[in-house]
Parts: C-alpha cells; sequence; structure tokens
C-alpha cells in the first residue's frame, strides 16, 4: 500500500489533422451510402447527422490548423522542446517589444484600473 507511484505517462503525440480528416471521410462515406439507401422520411434525420458531422469535422480541422499555426517555435538547443522565451535581460531592440509610450494610444493610460493602487 505504501508503494511509490510510478510517474503518469506522457502525452501521446498525434497528427489531429490526419484524425479529424478520417472522421470527415467516414462520415463523408455514410453520407453516399445513405443518400442511395433510398430510407424513409422518418429516418431521414441520418442524412443531416453525417451533414453535421462533416461539418463538424470541418470545423475541428480549422480549429487545429490554426493552433498549429500559432504554435511558438521552441528554442535552438532546448532538449526539452520548451517554447522559446524572450530573453529578460535583452532590451525591446533584441525582443522585438514595442515601447510603453508607442504601445499606449489614445486615453488608455489615464484610465483607472480596477484593483490597482498604484
Amino acid at each position: 500500500m505504501n508503494a511509490p507511484r510510478p510517474p503518469d505517462p506522457g502525452p501521446l503525440e498525434t497528427d489531429d489533422a490526419k484524425v479529424i480528416l478520417s472522421g470527415i471521410g467516414l462520415w463523408a462515406v455514410a453520407l453516399v451510402v445513405l443518400l442511395f439507401a433510398g430510407l424513409d422520411p422518418d429516418q431521414r434525420w441520418w442524412i443531416w447527422t453525417c451533414v453535421a458531422g462533416i461539418g463538424l469535422g470541418i470545423f475541428g480541422y480549422w480549429y487545429v490548423w490554426r493552433r498549429d499555426r500559432h504554435e511558438r517555435v521552441p528554442a535552438a538547443g532546448d532538449p526539452t522542446g520548451a517554447p522559446a522565451l524572450p530573453d529578460a535581460t535583452a532590451g525591446p531592440a533584441q525582443t522585438g517589444a514595442v515601447p510603453r509610450e508607442q504601445a499606449v494610444t489614445g486615453d488608455q493610460e489615464d484610465r483607472p484600473v480596477p484593483g490597482r493602487t498604484s
């Protein structure tokens, strides 16, 4: 009972886009089969289920594509694959940060911030 617990396994690396495209393909095959099956009028909801599956699959593919496109590139030489973060000692020219006076526009600086006393 007091034996140490083994560590949890890490997350599996999968190609989400291939999985989603496979699902869309299966929904499309089901739709074609149902269109040629000659369903009764009270069973036509199955066709709309396939259409919804295809539509949600397309949305899921777009979402994964967008997520992967916005993923940060790991730092060079980092064996952990952690995302690259800007160096805290580097100035704005090295990090690409915009100085505060350029980033603030209009009356944003004059506006009070809730919970802030300074």
